[in-house]
């Protein structure tokens, strides 16, 4: 399948940055890997597959 770049907020190459998955409904999210354990404890429903990424608000 073929990404198409939707954009981003970065002007050095930083995150984040969103990619529409051509074909699909689905968007790709490209961001800093949230690695805080307090943070992914809460976490609910996480397939074995998933990963989460912080996005600037």
């Amino acid at each position: 399948m073929t990404l198409r770049f939707l954009g981003t907020t970065s002007e050095e190459g930083d995150c984040p940055t969103l990619y529409e998955v051509e074909g699909t409904d689905e968007i790709l999210v490209q961001g800093e890997r949230e690695t805080d354990p307090q943070h992914l404890v809460q976490l609910r429903d996480v397939k074995e597959s998933e990963t989460f990424v912080r996005v600037p608000r």
